[in-house]
């Protein structure tokens, strides 16, 4: 057996994702446009397949972080805009038609004059802060934002920030009240650019619906009620052991057989984005029923106690992630196990595993 982990990614599910947040944004009565973030491969999902679900659903615009990103979407042929949240690389804006995002006032500066050079006017998405404490115009933020508007080529046709922490109300609706006068003082002057603030637990919040919405952890299943996970992991049993009690497993013994015990021996491990750290702590689905992962996990295999599966045989297939007629694993499970967030657990996987791509209604 090669290495053999697999990435089902159902298209069905983003579909109904995609749709639940364009119903949800219909439902509260406001016109926004849908900024689907496609950044880190789709978190694992594969952005190129990703993007073009996206597009045939007619989404407004993909976000990504990287240029080098919006490039291989590009490249694969995709057309709709694309808006690059965090670089300064300035040539790939050009040659591929992407909307950058500012921010700072020196990044206006460059790409002003890269513009003029090129006799072209190039539209630009300004990032304030307001209370992430990481990217955006943070000094004078209305005076800078008017300084821009008066450079050469140069046209505003978007500002945004970002939310720090979407489930502090208090905390929010003070970053929703600052992006608010900003907004209010660039309408005093004629400007309506597109603003944006809301990723997708923001969508939780009908005042943080400006112009444009931001989604990325719900298009993928998670992060409220009624989205379906679109990822799926598997592999196959590589071994099965009969061992008796008192056997310590994997590196360091940390586990050991309580009584007389099948251990299975899985070709995944921390290489494969499955984290150490859920050592004795994780369980996985073996014909349809939930075992424990014993012992330390290794960089290429994992161990798992079979006992109660006295038919388990070599080839059968393990779920890391994913769900049976009676059982589920989700990304949610397996951060919580591992002590970080689905957003880790689902860009490692898929970043490692051989995706498959299914288009198949969920049960």
């Amino acid at each position: 057996m090669s290495r053999f982990l697999q990435a089902e990614i159902n298209l069905k599910s983003l579909i109904h994702n995609f749709s639940k947040i364009k119903a949800h944004l219909r439902n509260t009565k406001v016109s926004c446009k849908i900024i689907a973030i496609v950044k880190a491969d789709a978190y694992g999902h594969g952005a190129v397949e990703v993007a073009r679900v996206f597009e045939l659903l007619g989404v407004d615009y993909l976000g990504v972080a990287f240029s080098e990103e919006a490039i291989v979407l590009r490249e694969a042929g995709i057309k709709v805009p694309i808006i690059v949240l965090f670089d300064r690389e300035i040539e790939g804006v050009f040659k591929y038609t992407l909307i950058p995002v500012i921010f700072d006032f020196r990044q206006a500066e460059f790409l002003s004059k890269e513009a003029s050079r090129r006799g072209v006017i190039l539209p630009v998405h300004i990032k304030v802060e307001t209370g992430m404490g990481r990217l955006g115009i943070y000094e004078n933020p209305c005076e800078t934002i008017k300084k821009i508007a008066q450079m050469d080529n140069l046209r505003i046709d978007g500002v945004m920030s970002h939310f720090s922490r979407a489930e502090d109300h208090e905390w929010t609706k003070e970053q929703m009240k600052k992006f608010s006068k900003i907004r209010e003082f660039l309408h005093n002057l004629g400007m309506r650019p597109l603003f944006h603030i809301a990723n997708s637990q923001g969508l939780n919040y009908k005042e943080a619906l400006f112009d444009a919405v931001r989604p990325g952890l719900m298009l993928y299943g998670y992060g409220a009620e009624g989205f379906i996970p679109c990822m799926t992991v598997k592999t196959k049993l590589l071994d099965i052991r009969k061992l008796p009690e008192g056997t310590p497993i994997s590196y360091g013994g940390t586990f050991v057989t309580k009584k007389d015990s099948l251990i299975g021996v899985i070709p995944v491990g921390y290489a494969d984005g499955y984290f150490r750290s859920l050592s004795n702590k994780a369980e996985v689905i073996v014909r349809g029923k939930r075992v424990p992962v014993v012992g330390t996990v290794c960089m290429d295999l994992t161990m798992i106690d079979l006992t109660d599966i006295k038919e388990a045989q070599i080839d059968d297939e393990v779920i890391l992630l994913g769900k049976t007629a009676s059982e589920e694993i989700t990304a949610s499970h397996i951060a919580q196990w591992a002590g970080t967030i689905p957003y880790e657990v689902l860009t490692s996987f898929g970043g490692r595993a051989r995706r498959k791509y299914i288009m198949e209604e969920e049960e």
